[in-house]
């Protein structure tokens, strides 16, 4: 065999996750996000103990950390704030960078979590970067997704945006302990009455508002039993299989606009006129519908030439 004849990278990763799917689909996938500080990775170490040391199952984090817009770095600390479930045997963890990735997860979050789901993890959380207009693309590969918010609403609930509200399956109010645990309650009643304003999710359910402290572990379990009964919910009205379709459909129609997107990039014509462009486009002598018009016409030129 010579060097031609070797798969790619890509290719490879490919041929892998294809044998794989026949053991992938059986876990548990959840979605954990949050306002800066909330407390993600707390909440996760001890919910994860729960996991794996009452419950007896195993679990896999996907935790995402954000990247450094000028040198594109991350710190990846979250094993250092999952330190008692890093210990675990039956706990992988995985920090990856964002890097640029919108949605609040890495660009190959979805993949990861059928390797996962291959290995053996039946439970699979994913954390996200943080909440705000973008951490919606979560939604799309999870099954449950959990929004952590500080005690306290008031200008937080004038903050958060409504797409993430309309989208989550429970709110937790963390850090409700000690002289938190008043204010907790009061956001608790205002979250309820907000999410009175939004039709019930998908087959009717209506997302409850708990209180939670990751620090002394009061309602971790009582969230863990609301995702249990969230999914047999799922599974007694069919909506697992459907949404997971859907979200298969989803994650095929993101593939092929970031493969064109790379395309468009690596295309010789486009390469050549891209800095003129975007050059004139900055200093108003050229408007962006222009500009893209112009780059696009390129593009497709190239396309044309090499069919023929």
């Amino acid at each position: 065999m010579v060097e031609s004849d070797l798969p790619s990278d890509g290719e490879l990763a490919l041929e892998i996750l294809d044998s794989l799917l026949p053991h992938t689909g059986k876990s548990r996938r959840i979605g954990i996000t949050g306002v800066p500080g909330v407390g993600k990775s707390t909440f996760i170490d001890k919910i994860g103990l729960h996991i794996i040391r009452d419950r007896g199952e195993k679990l896999a984090v996907l935790s995402v950390d954000p990247s450094s817009p000028i040198t594109g770095g991350s710190i990846l600390g979250d094993k250092t704030r999952m330190e008692r479930l890093a210990a675990e045997p039956h706990a992988f963890i995985r920090p990856s960078p964002s890097r640029g990735s919108w949605g609040g997860v890495a660009g190959r979050t979805r993949e990861t979590i059928l390797v996962c789901e291959a290995a053996g993890f039946n439970n699979i959380l994913v954390e996200t970067v943080g909440v705000g207009q973008s951490e919606i693309a979560v939604r799309t590969m999870t099954d449950f997704l959990l929004l952590l918010l500080l005690p306290g609403a008031g200008d937080q609930l004038q903050g958060i945006k409504r797409g993430i509200l309309e989208l989550v399956d429970a709110i937790a109010i963390n850090k409700a302990d000690g002289e938190q645990l008043t204010r907790a309650q009061l956001a608790k009643e205002d979250y309820q009455s907000a999410l009175h304003l939004f039709a019930p999710g998908a087959g009717g359910w209506n997302p409850p508002v708990m209180l939670s402290s990751a620090d002394t572990g009061a309602g971790v379990k009582e969230i863990w039993e609301c995702i249990l009964r969230h999914e047999q919910f799922q599974s007694e009205n069919g909506l697992r299989a459907e949404i997971r379709k859907e979200q298969s459909l989803s994650a095929m129609r993101q593939m092929i606009s970031a493969e064109l997107e790379t395309a468009f990039r690596r295309d010789p014509a486009v390469a050549g006129k891209l800095r003129q462009v975007e050059a004139q486009v900055r200093e108003g002598r050229m408007t962006s519908f222009a500009g893209a018009k112009v780059l696009l016409g390129e593009f497709w030129r190239g396309v044309a030439e090499k069919e023929r």
